[in-house]
């Protein structure tokens, strides 16, 4: 097939090529290299060409032949108009083009981020999705959400694909804006999108988000601090397993609309997260600081079965094996600007796909 990736020369979107490339497919890469990513007039990779998905006149001639879009291409880090002039925007206008050009299959790069808070369970009644924990409870070190009449404290379950979507941030605001998008060109166009929701992404080349904070305070020698109580439970996918589902999605039209949450399927919490990435380089041991943002989501876990059942996609990389081979591995070159937004702080929160 003839595969358009946009958002090509990013972390993920270059494991993406490397995959999709390598099962026979024709690629065209395309990458806008903004400066937030790629560093200062940071020039695009072999076989990338510069590229504006917001674009739609630029976009069509590209559009011409090509059998299904992979669209990776996405900011995910910055305020509430970044996230729509590049993630709305974006999407609108590539959904436009290929309308034009009469492509009818997305695989978009969506994010657990849509879902918001997770899915939880009282020792005396059915699922809950709680909202906003209490600052007095958290300023007391009671992370933990309650049921509001018995004050029991709820147990996490994960979350399936029809869960209700309330994002917490802008950037998972963008990211449901995107997937709506994605639905309404779906139903209009007769097109098909399967909707990857990832979990917090990372391996080769990560530099964002918890695991790459992680990394930098290690590599510093300092030793990294952990909000709450470090008991925040998370699932983290390798990069190469983000790939191969990708790749399965592009390979297999699967009709309509369908989301599908991409995760490793072995829940673990922050604080293994830093214990883990700690011990495999030798370095100091992780500190939980009890310090908290009030809107951090808690627990989130989602269930990954329904893309075993439809994709054939089951993650390989264990957790503990990857962020420790991850931790282990030599230091890759980052652009400027993503290095000096690298903290030694994590909250639950600095692990986002996007």
């Amino acid at each position: 097939m003839r595969v358009l990736v946009t958002g090509a020369a990013g972390f993920l979107g270059t494991h993406v090529c490397k995959v999709v490339s390598s099962a026979g497919h024709e690629v065209i890469a395309v990458d806008l290299m903004l400066d937030a990513v790629h560093g200062p007039d940071a020039a695009p990779p072999a076989g990338v060409s510069r590229v504006d998905v917001r674009d739609a006149d630029a976009l069509v001639p590209l559009l011409a032949g090509i059998d299904v879009v992979c669209h990776l291409a996405a900011v995910s880090a910055g305020g509430p108009a970044d996230f729509a002039t590049h993630n709305d925007l974006g999407t609108a206008a590539l959904l436009g083009a290929m309308e034009r050009a009469k492509v009818r299959r997305l695989v978009l790069a969506s994010s657990i981020a849509v879902y918001g808070e997770g899915r939880y369970r009282s020792v005396r009644g059915g699922p809950f999705f709680p909202g906003v924990r209490r600052r007095a409870d958290m300023d007391r070190g009671l992370f933990d959400h309650r049921a509001p009449r018995t004050g029991d404290v709820l147990t996490w379950e994960p979350v399936n694909e029809d869960a209700p979507l309330r994002p917490r941030g802008s950037y998972g605001a963008s990211k449901v804006a995107q997937e709506n998008y994605a639905f309404a060109w779906g139903l209009n166009v007769g097109g098909a999108v399967t909707a990857l929701r990832l979990h917090q992404v990372y391996g080769d080349g990560a530099r964002a988000g918890m695991v790459g904070q992680v990394r930098a305070a290690l590599d510093a020698g300092r030793a990294p601090h952990v909000f709450e109580d470090g008991g925040q439970v998370r699932d983290f996918v390798h990069v190469r397993d983000v790939a191969a589902a990708m790749l399965a999605a592009i390979e297999r039209a699967l009709p309509g609309f369908v989301p599908l949450n991409i995760a490793s399927g072995r829940p673990i919490t922050l604080w293994e997260v830093a214990s883990i990435m700690a011990k495999a380089c030798g370095g100091p041991t992780p500190v939980v600081t009890g310090e908290y943002h009030l809107g951090d989501v808690r627990h989130f876990v989602a269930d990954p079965e329904r893309a075993r059942r439809t994709l054939g996609f089951s993650a390989v990389v264990a957790p503990r094996q990857g962020l420790a081979e991850f931790t282990a591995a030599p230091v890759a070159a980052a652009p400027a600007k993503v290095a000096s937004a690298t903290g030694a702080t994590v909250s639950a929160e600095a692990a986002t796909a996007g």
